[in-house]
């Protein structure tokens, strides 16, 4: 988390600054703040510890996601038996303690409460969030979640530097309370490696298949150049 987001979390700072969020103006920038001397400055994104090759914090992160999120958000393209599939969890074991909203776990992921309900309580229904970190981007999913401070001007007491005014609740206010910074971090990091596996469980695979298809192209470079020159050297 940049400096400004650590002074500013919890302090309750809604009355001293005036936010304002949307689409990154530069690279980098997770959107832009006014200060209190009326100057605007960018907010730098905090970089998401993404890693699909440790399970340990997929799988915590999918405890994350079913704990925090599922409730009122759905992930209607992923079942949950390609988590227990993908993430190495035992089926008994995920569908004891990960399947909040069904009992079958070939069914994708729902929501746990009506978007009729919620859209009466937030103003919007919360959006699906499958493929949030394809829309959004890794990196600022990550920075959204740590950017809430308390703001007790709006309606949930809390405000987010990222998106200004955010209908969402700041969900993982206990944790952040009951845990040091580098504990909320590395469990926000877990739930966002989580989000970006959701949205392309396939990242991976594809990349490192890409590289060796890059690296096949650039040995058969070597044989297809040198066939090129053998064929054209008579040629004037």
């Amino acid at each position: 988390m940049n400096t400004l987001t650590k002074h500013l979390t919890g302090l309750g700072l809604g009355a001293a600054l005036t936010l304002s969020a949307g689409t990154a103006m530069a690279e980098g920038s997770c959107g832009t703040f006014t200060n209190a001397e009326g100057v605007i400055e960018n907010l730098a994104c905090s970089t998401a510890p993404i890693d699909f090759t440790n399970k340990g914090s997929l799988q915590n992160g999918a405890k994350m996601f079913m704990n925090y999120c599922a409730g009122c958000h759905s992930a209607k393209y992923v079942r949950h038996s390609r988590i227990a599939k993908d993430l190495e969890i035992p089926p008994e074991l995920l569908e004891k303690y990960l399947m909040v909203t069904t009992d079958q776990i070939g069914d994708h992921i729902t929501a746990e409460i009506d978007p009729d309900i919620q859209a009466g309580w937030f103003g919007a229904a919360p959006p699906d969030l499958s493929l949030e970190t394809r829309l959004r981007g890794d990196d600022w999913v990550y920075t959204y979640l740590l950017s809430f401070y308390e703001d007790p001007s709006r309606p949930w007491g809390a405000n987010n530097l990222v998106l200004q005014n955010a209908a969402m609740p700041h969900v993982l206010h206990n944790l952040q309370e009951d845990v040091s910074k580098e504990e909320f971090e590395t469990e926000v990091g877990d739930l966002v490696n989580f989000m970006a596996w959701m949205a392309e469980p396939v990242r991976h695979d594809r990349q490192v298949i890409g590289f060796f298809v890059i690296l096949f192209l650039l040995v058969l470079l070597i044989p297809v150049y040198l066939l090129n020159k053998e064929f054209w050297k008579d040629v004037k």
